[in-house]
């Protein structure tokens, strides 16, 4: 539920507050608060590699973080009519702290849960799924109430989304922390933090992998902020906004079965490659698509939402484990969470640095973002193709960087026999 709103829907309500945030000023905001996760990012990680309790390396950090989220949660979502770009920037930082404390333990700690080569997209696959499950609940409740109630608007759908996760994320929290179950064989890591971070960045197939993974979601998230502009101007159907991204999640929800399949019978990186592909090819059809088309959209979102499942979703997941048991029969050491950091600063960083492409695109192309401006041809036009055709070169450049990905379900098959070896 938190890769998406963060950015949808804060910019549009922040920058229609009382106050008004300007669109530069957000994107420098976006970028700002991802510099910090250059510090907080691997020394988490590498707390949580570190930890010893007798409920786990990973479970405190988590319980802890839960609180911290919470209240930056209502305070974004729910902020008050005056809040300014300070406000926006300190609470952004301070989820962005909560987050990390949070999802690089969860991460480490779903890949140590086995160390078979497909039963690891099982278990990202269906973690994948719970994910999209949030996504939508954010996407089907304002929905409900704009059907149902006539409830719309950014300011209202923040409000109801913020509500829903402050309601299920102690449930979920206090699920995972009760029913997950400890990994059965845990190495302990005592490499010091840079020592073990010169390590990590030899691992070349670590550098492939999350070279494709931030590259691609680059383009992904250079989409994301744009949405709602682009179906309010454009399509003219802001209030719809809401069913489009429903589809989307409804899309990726059902299809994270078939990439797990598909990954299971051509091998993950062929899978992977093939998601990326298919989303550089079908994005650039929105270009086509003006006033009153907002049910021609749709088609093209299911695709995207198809294809997005497939490189977004369980496949990088289940992917990083085989990395990490790379690294841990070259060092003899289990530092999930190290690499999790790694992945987890990767993964904020490119939502900035897309969120902040968007952003600095549109205020180069002089596009107003108010919400009674009235644009000209040549700044709807820069809406257009920043939302359509600019993400695919960032998918065709991660197709290139994940085509000769070295580890295959053989090679997986000997590192683990390496590790065998050893115990």
């Amino acid at each position: 539920m938190m890769s998406i709103f963060p950015v949808v829907v804060f910019i549009p309500r922040f920058y229609a507050s009382d106050v008004g945030v300007p669109l530069a000023a957000v994107g420098a905001y976006l970028f700002i608060t991802r510099l910090m996760d250059v510090v907080t990012d691997p020394l988490m990680g590498y707390i949580s590699d570190h930890t010893r309790s007798r409920f786990g390396r990973r479970r405190p950090w988590i319980a802890i973080a839960t609180p911290i989220m919470m209240l930056s949660i209502y305070k974004l979502f729910l902020p008050p009519a005056d809040a300014d770009g300070l406000y926006m920037f300190i609470w952004m930082v301070l989820l962005s702290v909560g987050t990390t404390m949070m999802l690089i333990p969860y991460y480490a700690w779903g890949a140590e849960l086995s160390s078979d080569y497909n039963e690891r997209s099982k278990v990202t696959g269906w973690r994948a799924s719970l994910g999209v499950v949030g996504q939508l609940t954010a996407q089907v409740v304002p929905a409900i109430a704009l059907f149902f109630w006539g409830i719309g608007g950014s300011a209202s759908v923040l409000e109801m989304v913020g509500i829903t996760m402050l309601v299920l994320m102690p449930l979920c929290v206090t699920t995972t922390l009760i029913k997950t179950p400890e990994p059965q064989q845990e190495v302990k890591s005592v490499v010091p933090l840079m020592a073990g971070l010169k390590v990590m960045f030899s691992n070349m197939a670590f550098l492939r992998l999350v070279g494709a993974f931030m590259i691609g979601s680059i383009g992904l998230n250079i989409t994301t902020p744009l949405y709602i502009f682009f179906v309010a101007t454009v399509l003219g159907a802001e209030d719809m906004s809401i069913y489009m991204l429903s589809c989307f999640y409804l899309t990726n929800l059902a299809t994270i079965p078939f990439w797990v399949w598909l990954s299971g019978k051509i091998g993950k990186h062929r899978a992977y490659l093939a998601s990326f592909i298919i989303i550089a090819c079908a994005h650039p059809f929105y270009l086509f698509l003006g006033e009153g088309d907002f049910w021609w959209m749709l088609p093209i979102t299911v695709v995207t939402g198809f294809a997005a499942a497939g490189f977004s979703q369980a496949i990088p997941n289940s992917m990083k484990a085989d990395v990490i048991d790379l690294d841990t029969l070259q060092t003899g050491e289990n530092r999930a969470a190290l690499f999790f950091s790694a992945w987890s600063f990767a993964q904020k960083a490119t939502a900035s640095i897309g969120g902040a492409i968007a952003m600095f695109g549109l205020a180069l192309w002089g596009f107003d973002a108010a919400p009674d401006a009235v644009n000209d041809a040549q700044q709807m036009f820069g809406l257009r193709f920043l939302f359509s055709t600019f993400p695919s070169v960032f998918f065709l450049a991660a197709a290139a960087i994940v085509w000769r990905y070295p580890i295959t379900e053989a090679r997986h098959a000997e590192i683990r026999a390496g590790l065998a070896a050893r115990e």
